[in-house]
């Protein structure tokens, strides 16, 4: 049992919470995630079973989509409604649709962005909430990050609803605040989902309370389709023998992953550098 599961996660739930419900149903060790979902989010949410869990760090890399709500007029101390309110703008005016979709259009592209203190990066080997918690200030280093795409769903009594797709590190609680402030006022996110990370939607992932009533097992998607995209390298049996050994294989081909196969047995992954096919993950 060995490949990816698509889990709806529901509101409240940690990533880590998601995994242990997995490895309790499917009863096995080998069970991890890519791209931590905050606990007050929903939607999509990768969980890798058995040799997948190799495969992660192909899979944090991928861009996502998500759909989310600001709430104008208030500011939270953790950046959502859930925090405490520290800041309201009792002057609050209505926008223009257009203004808004300027502001989204100046938006798309690379830029920096200062994580917020309500989150699990770590500084000094601390994580940023545990020093907001106890009041201390950080000097927080912005990342790079990009926006692809960002568009207006619905805007209505102070509530703005807008799709985006992003790079992996972006914050949408700061993306939220941001958006308020280009505005001229403050705000805050109000409600989270991400419906799609790279080619893998929402509309196919399970939800935790049917995990009881379906098989699991015709859910998971096998680690050979997650990298249909990439080429494939056939070994002959001399050559397998090598390449299961750690040997190194010489291969005109660009530098890449590969997939690579025995009489038509999909084998693994493998990795060419430099003209040499080397080993990577094996099924």
């Amino acid at each position: 049992m060995d490949g990816l599961l698509l889990i709806n996660k529901p509101k409240g739930f940690t990533s880590h919470d998601v995994v242990n419900v997995v490895r309790k149903k499917l009863n096995i060790k080998k069970v991890g995630h890519t791209g931590t979902l905050d606990p007050n989010a929903t939607g999509v949410l990768q969980i890798l079973v058995g040799t997948a869990t190799k495969i992660s760090k192909y899979l944090v890399e991928h861009k996502k989509t998500y759909i989310a709500t600001i709430t104008l007029g208030k500011k939270t101390d953790t950046g959502d409604l859930d925090g405490n309110i520290i800041q309201e703008d009792k002057t609050l005016k209505t926008f223009k649709k257009d203004k808004i979709g300027e502001i989204f259009e100046n938006l798309i592209g690379k830029q920096n962005q200062i994580p917020p203190m309500y989150s699990a990066i770590k500084v000094n080997g601390k994580k940023l909430y545990e020093y907001a918690r106890e009041g201390k200030k950080v000097d927080i280093k912005p990342r790079e990050i990009e926006i692809y795409d960002i568009k207006l769903k619905k805007y209505q009594n102070s509530e703005i609803t807008f799709e985006v797709e992003c790079s992996k590190g972006t914050y949408i609680r700061t993306l939220c605040e941001d958006i308020a402030r280009k505005l001229g006022t403050i705000g805050c996110m109000k409600d989270l989902k991400r419906t799609k990370v790279d080619t893998f939607s929402i509309e196919n992932a399970v939800s935790l309370e049917n995990l009881d009533y379906i098989n699991i097992e015709e859910k998971i998607i096998p680690i050979e389709k997650i990298f249909l995209d990439k080429l494939q390298i056939n070994l002959n049996e001399r050559k397998l023998e090598l390449f299961l050994n750690g040997v190194q294989l010489t291969y005109e081909l660009k530098d890449g992953v590969y997939r690579i196969y025995n009489n038509n047995k999909f084998i693994g992954l493998g990795i060419i550098k430099n003209k040499l096919l080397k080993r990577d993950v094996v099924i």
